[in-house]
C-alpha cells in the first residue's frame, strides 16, 4: 500500500504561523503513515505476506498553493517574498522532510524581478532536497460577481514551460497549480508524457469553488486516466479573500477517494491509497486512441 496525503489549512500573511500549520500537517501525515505501516506489517506477519506483495507506508504529503503566505495586497506580498521568513519557510520544510523521511510537495512564492513574483510548486525529496520547481503557467485574472476581483498577472510572472512528469515513490507525477486546472491541454500534455498523478494545489475562491472545483478535478482525472491530487487552502485569509477548501484525491476512474470539507480552524489531513495497478488497468481496458490525423496532438 502506498499512501498519499492532502493537507488543508488557512494561510495568512504570517509566514511563521503558516509554517507551524504545515509542520502540524507533516506530523499528522507521519503519524498516519506509521499507523498504516504498523497495520500492514501486523497483517503480513499473520498472513505470511502482504496482500499487495510489499510493505510500504505513507510516502508523500501534498500541501496547498501559496502555503508560505497569502497577503492582502501586492505590496505586502512582494515584501513577504523577499523576507528571511519566506526563505526560512522552505528551509524548515526541507528539514521536516529529511527528519520524517517524507516527500513534500508545497506551493510557495519566489522573486522574479523588482516588481514581479513567481507562483511556484516545489518537490522536496526525503533527503530534504528540492528536486523539482514548477512555475505556474496560467494566471488567475477574474472579476467575479459577488466575489473578489483578482488579477494575478499584475504582480506575478507566468511560467514558460510545462515540467515533464518525474518518478516518485507513488508514481510519475506531473505538476500544475490551481488555475491550470481550467486548461485540459496542460493535463493532456502531462498524460502524453505518461503522468500517472497530476497535482492541483489551489486557493480557489468560494464562488468558483462551489461551481467548478469538483467537476473540473474529476474531468481532468477521467480524461487523463490519472490520479488527481488537489490540496486546497480553506477559510478567510484576510478581509478581502476567502478560499473554498474541499481538498481531494480522485482516482483515474473519476471517483473521489479522499475529501475534506471547508474546515480551517485547524490543519486538516486526508489520505488515500495510490493504486498504480488501477491506472494500468483503466488505460489498458479503455485505451484513448486519439485521432491526431484529424486534430493536433496536445
Amino acid at each position: 500500500m502506498v499512501l498519499a496525503a492532502v493537507g488543508q489549512f488557512c494561510a495568512t500573511a504570517s509566514i511563521t504561523s503558516n509554517l507551524s500549520q504545515c509542520q502540524t500537517l507533516v506530523r499528522k501525515a507521519a503519524a498516519a503513515g506509521a499507523k498504516v505501516f504498523h497495520n500492514i506489517h501486523y497483517l503480513a506477519l499473520n498472513l505470511s505476506r502482504d496482500p499487495r506483495g510489499k510493505l510500504t507506508s505513507f510516502q508523500v504529503l501534498f500541501l496547498p498553493e501559496a502555503s508560505d503566505y497569502i497577503a492582502s495586497s501586492a505590496e505586502e506580498s512582494f515584501s513577504l517574498a523577499q523576507s528571511n521568513d519566506c526563505r526560512d519557510f522552505v528551509s524548515a520544510l526541507r528539514n521536516s522532510a529529511r527528519q520524517e523521511n517524507m516527500y513534500i510537495n508545497v506551493g510557495v512564492h519566489d522573486v522574479a524581478s523588482k516588481h514581479r513574483l513567481k507562483n511556484c510548486l516545489v518537490w522536496i525529496d526525503d533527503k530534504g532536497e528540492i528536486t523539482q520547481n514548477y512555475q505556474k503557467v496560467h494566471l488567475f485574472d477574474a472579476d467575479i460577481k459577488g466575489g473578489p476581483i483578482l488579477k494575478e498577472s499584475t504582480n506575478v510572472e507566468p511560467g514558460q514551460k510545462i515540467l515533464p512528469p518525474f518518478e516518485t515513490p507513488i508514481g510519475r507525477v506531473g505538476l500544475s497549480i490551481c488555475f491550470d486546472l481550467r486548461f485540459p491541454e496542460m493535463s493532456l500534455a502531462l498524460r502524453r508524457q505518461n503522468a500517472e498523478i497530476i497535482t492541483y494545489p489551489s486557493a480557489f475562491t468560494v464562488p468558483t469553488g462551489k461551481a467548478h472545483w469538483e467537476p473540473l478535478l474529476r474531468a481532468r482525472a477521467i480524461e487523463t486516466q490519472s490520479y488527481v491530487i488537489a490540496a486546497a487552502q480553506a477559510g478567510p485569509h484576510n478581509e478581502k479573500r476567502r478560499s473554498y477548501g474541499h481538498s481531494m484525491i480522485i482516482n483515474p476512474w473519476g471517483e473521489v477517494v479522499a475529501q475534506l470539507g471547508d474546515e480551517y480552524q485547524e490543519p486538516q489531513l486526508a489520505t488515500a491509497d495510490i493504486d498504480l495497478d488501477l491506472v494500468s488497468k483503466i488505460r489498458r481496458e479503455m485505451p484513448l486512441l486519439r485521432r491526431t490525423d484529424l486534430y493536433p496532438e496536445v
